[in-house]
C-alpha cells in the first residue's frame, strides 16, 4: 500500500488497484488545485506497475464521494487567466485517467457532484450504491459557472445531447436509479457489494460504449446535424425567455456543448476551459458564490454562540391548514422526526395528512423513494383533536390564523398540556412575539419559527426571538429547521420581521404603479425582467389578498405611514377576491394546466377604475418597486432586526425570490453604489413623497463612501 496526503493506492492479490480518497480533517471530499502533484504522483507508480489488470477509484468517507470542487481556491483568482488554468489542469487529469490502457471504475456512494462527476465520467465505468445519500450532477450553473474539467464534453456522450442540457443548464440532480437509466452509471447496487461489484467491473476490461436505447425521434435529434441544430436553438430560445440574460453561464454552456460537438474534443474542452475562466470574472458568479460561502458559513452557526441546542425527539403541529400540513410534511420527510399534529375536527387533520401523501406519492412516482420509505415517513405523522401525546413533545410549532387572543390562548394550552422544557414555535408573519409570550408562565420558551408557502418548497425560515426567549430556545429552534432542510436566520422581534416587512413595501409600491394606469401585464413583466421569479401582482395573488390586507393595518401602526396600503384593496376584497386561493384574483383561474400561460382578469381594471395604458419603461417600474425593498432592508439592519448583511441577502433571495445573481439587496447596493441609491431615492421622493425618503444609515454611509461588504 502507497499513500499520499488525501489519496492511497492498495493493490489486491487480483492486480486490482484500489484507489481511495480521504482529505483528512474534512467531512466531505472535494477537489483542490494543491491535489494535482499528489495525483502526478499517483498516476506515475500505476503506469510503472504493469502487474495491474485494473483500478476502483473509491472515497475513504463514510457517505460522500467527491462533493465538487473547492470553489474558495476561485475567490483566489485575479484573472479570468488564471482560473482558466485551473480548469485546464483538471482536464489534463482526468485526461490522462481516461487515457490509462487498464480500466478505471468508479465506485460511487454519497454526494457525487461537479468536478466529483467530471472525475467518474473520465473513469471507464460507474457503480453507483442504491443509497439515498448518492446523487450525482453538474450543480456548477448554480455558482454562474459551467463544469471546467471535462463535464461539458463527457456528460452528452454518455447520456445523450438532451438530457445533459438539462442536467447541466438546471444543476439537477439525479438519484442512482435514475442515473443508471440514463445511461451515466452502468450499474446500482447496495453499499455493501458496491466496491465488489466495482472490482469485477474492472476484470472485466473496459466496458463497451454506447448501452443507451435511443428511439427514432431522439436518433434525429441527437445523431443528425439538422437535429443537433434544432435542439440548440430551442435551447438557446428557452433560456434567453427564461433567464432575459441575467445568467450569461447558461449561454456559455451551450457554446461549450455546441463547439465539442461540431469541432471535436480538443476544441470543446478549450473553449469549455475559456469560457470557465470568463464566468469566474462576472460579478453574476461573484454573486452567487457568495451565497454559496454564506449559507455553508450559517451551518455552522446556532443563533446563539456557543450554546449547545436540545435534541428534538418528538414535535408537534397546532393547526391542519396548509402551513400546518406543510410543516408536519418537512418535519416527518426531512428530519424524520414524529409528529403529532392536533386539528379542531378530524377534516383538518386528514388534509394534512393528504397533503403529506400526495408530496410523497410524487417522490415514489419519479422513484425517488420506495413504497416501504413512503409508508415509513407517513407513520411518522399521527393527530389527535385534543392534548393527548403533548406531554413528551420538545417543540410544538403553531400554525393557526392571526387572532392574538387564540395564539396566546394556545400558549397557555401547551404551558399545561406539555413539559417544562416544551418550546411554543408561533408560526406568525406578523404578530410580535413578544405580544404572544405577554401571558406566559414560561416566555423563555416562546419564539417565532416563521415558514414561508409553500413549505415544502420555501428554503427560508425565520427564527425570531424576543426580548426573554432563551438561548437555548433559539438554538434548539434553528437545529430543528435545518434538520427540517430549511435555512434559518435569527431576526429581532417587530411588526412584520424582516422579509414580510421588505416584502410589503415592495408591493405596495406595485400596487401604487398599478393605480396610477399601468397594467398588471406590464408590472409583473418588468419585475421578472428584473429578476424576480414572479411579478408583485402574481404574487400577491398566491399570497392571498386578504392576508396582504390583514398584515398592512399591523406594519403601518407599528411601522409608520409608508406601510399604508393602497386603499383600493378594500374594493378588492368587497368584490370577494382573495387571489388564487379562492380562485378571484388579479388572474383569472380555470383549473387547467399549470403550464398554461395565466391571463389577467380583465374587470378587475373595472372595479379599481383604471384604463391600462404601458407609460412607463420596464426599468422605471423596477426600479421603484426594488428602491423600497432595498431602503427598508437598510433600515432593518440599522434596527437590528437582521444581524448582518449577509442575513439580509440570504433572507431576501431565500424568502421572497430575489434575483440570486444579484447577491441579494446588501450586494447589489454595493454594486450600485450607496450614492447612486441615495440619488435615486431623492429623485423618486420628490416626485412621490416620504415614502422613499432615504435610511439614515444609507445617507451616512454615502457620506462616509463605505460598503456593507468589504
Amino acid at each position: 500500500m502507497t499513500a499520499s496526503n488525501s489519496f492511497s493506492l492498495t493493490v489486491r492479490d487480483d492486480h486490482i488497484g484500489i484507489i481511495s480518497m480521504d482529505i483528512v480533517g474534512e467531512s466531505m471530499n472535494v477537489l483542490k488545485a494543491a491535489f494535482a502533484d499528489e495525483i502526478a504522483a499517483l498516476l506515475t507508480e500505476i503506469k510503472a506497475n504493469k502487474e495491474l489488470k485494473g483500478l476502483v477509484f473509491t472515497s475513504g468517507k463514510a457517505n460522500s464521494f467527491i462533493a465538487g470542487a473547492d470553489i474558495s481556491m476561485l475567490n483566489d483568482c485575479q484573472t479570468a487567466a488564471q482560473a482558466q488554468s485551473i480548469a485546464t489542469m483538471g482536464q489534463d487529469i482526468f485526461n490522462q485517467l481516461e487515457q490509462l490502457s487498464i480500466p478505471l471504475v468508479a465506485a460511487i456512494h454519497g454526494p457525487c457532484l461537479g468536478g466529483g462527476l467530471e472525475l467518474a465520467m473520465a473513469c471507464h465505468a460507474r457503480v453507483a450504491s442504491n443509497s439515498d445519500k448518492t446523487v450525482l450532477g453538474l450543480p456548477e450553473v448554480q455558482l454562474g459557472l459551467l463544469p471546467g474539467s471535462g463535464g461539458t464534453q463527457r456528460l452528452p456522450k454518455l447520456v445523450g445531447l438532451q438530457k445533459a442540457l438539462d442536467m447541466m443548464l438546471t444543476g439537477k440532480q439525479l438519484r442512482p436509479a435514475q442515473a443508471k437509466k440514463f445511461g451515466l452509471v452502468d450499474d446500482v447496487v447496495p453499499v455493501s457489494i458496491l466496491l465488489e461489484t466495482a472490482i469485477k467491473l474492472a476484470l472485466k476490461g473496459k466496458p463497451q460504449r454506447d448501452n443507451r436505447k435511443v428511439g427514432l425521434v431522439d436518433k434525429f435529434l441527437e445523431q443528425t446535424s439538422l437535429g443537433r441544430n434544432i435542439v440548440f436553438s430551442q435551447a438557446r430560445k428557452q433560456t434567453i425567455s427564461k433567464t432575459h440574460g441575467n445568467y450569461p453561464a447558461l449561454i456559455k454552456i451551450l457554446d461549450v456543448i455546441q463547439t465539442g460537438i461540431d469541432k471535436g474534443k480538443t476544441a470543446g474542452l478549450l473553449a469549455e476551459a475559456e469560457a470557465f475562466g470568463q464566468l469566474c470574472m462576472t460579478k453574476e458568479s461573484a454573486a452567487l458564490r457568495s451565497l454559496f460561502f454564506a449559507t455553508t458559513e450559517m451551518k455552522k452557526e446556532t443563533g446563539a454562540g456557543d450554546v449547545t441546542p436540545r435534541t428534538v425527539h418528538k414535535a408537534a403541529i397546532l393547526g391542519g391548514g396548509l402551513m400546518g400540513g406543510g410543516i408536519a410534511n418537512v418535519t416527518a420527510t426531512k428530519a424524520g422526526i414524529p409528529v403529532r399534529l392536533k386539528d379542531i375536527n378530524q377534516q383538518g387533520i386528514a388534509h394534512a395528512l393528504k397533503y403529506s401523501y400526495s408530496l410523497l406519492k410524487k417522490k415514489l412516482n419519479r422513484r425517488f423513494i420506495s413504497q416501504a420509505e413512503l409508508q415509513k415517513q407517513m407513520l411518522l405523522i399521527t393527530g389527535t383533536t385534543d392534548y393527548s401525546g403533548f406531554h413528551d413533545v420538545d417543540i410544538v410549532v403553531e400554525a393557526v390564523f392571526e387572532d392574538l387572543d387564540l395564539k396566546q390562548q394556545m400558549v397557555a394550552d401547551i404551558e399545561l398540556h406539555g413539559n417544562e422544557a416544551t418550546i411554543f414555535a408561533s408560526n406568525t408573519s406578523s404578530l410580535p412575539i413578544g405580544q404572544i409570550a405577554a401571558n406566559a408562565k414560561r416566555p423563555e420558551n416562546v419564539i417565532g419559527l416563521h415558514y414561508f408557502s409553500p413549505v415544502d418548497k420555501m428554503p427560508l425560515v425565520e427564527v425570531i426571538a424576543h426580548e426573554t426567549t432563551s438561548a437555548e430556545t433559539i438554538a434548539t429552534t434553528v437545529a430543528f429547521a435545518r434538520k427540517q432542510g430549511k435555512t434559518p436566520i435569527v431576526v429581532k422581534d417587530g411588526a412584520g420581521f424582516y422579509v414580510n416587512r421588505i416584502l410589503a413595501l415592495y408591493m405596495n409600491e406595485a400596487a401604487n404603479i398599478l393605480l396610477e394606469g399601468e397594467s398588471v401585464e406590464h408590472i409583473d413583466k418588468s419585475l421578472v425582467k428584473f429578476g424576480f421569479p414572479v411579478g408583485p401582482i402574481a404574487l400577491l395573488d398566491e399570497v392571498g389578498i386578504d392576508v396582504g390586507a390583514k398584515i398592512s393595518p399591523i406594519l403601518s401602526q407599528a411601522l409608520g405611514e409608508r406601510f399604508t396600503a393602497p386603499a383600493a384593496f378594500e374594493k378588492l376584497l368587497a368584490d370577494g377576491r382573495k387571489g388564487k386561493k379562492n380562485a378571484k384574483g388579479f388572474y383569472l383561474y380555470d383549473g387547467k394546466s399549470k403550464k398554461a400561460k395565466k391571463q389577467v382578469d380583465s374587470s378587475v381594471y373595472t372595479l379599481l377604475s383604471i384604463t391600462p395604458a404601458s407609460r412607463l419603461s420596464t426599468s422605471d417600474i423596477s426600479d421603484r418597486c426594488v428602491a423600497q425593498m432595498l431602503n427598508e432592508a437598510v433600515r432593518c439592519l440599522d434596527e437590528g432586526v437582521i444581524a448582518s448583511a449577509r442575513d439580509g441577502d440570504i433572507g431576501a433571495i431565500f424568502g421572497i425570490g430575489f434575483p440570486p445573481f444579484l447577491g441579494g439587496p446588501f450586494r447589489y447596493i454595493d454594486t450600485m453604489g450607496v450614492t447612486n441609491l441615495v440619488t435615486q431615492l431623492r429623485s423618486l421622493e420628490s416626485r412621490f413623497g416620504a415614502r422613499f425618503t432615504p435610511a439614515p444609515l444609507l445617507l451616512e454611509m454615502a457620506e462616509q463612501q463605505q460598503k456593507f461588504y468589504s
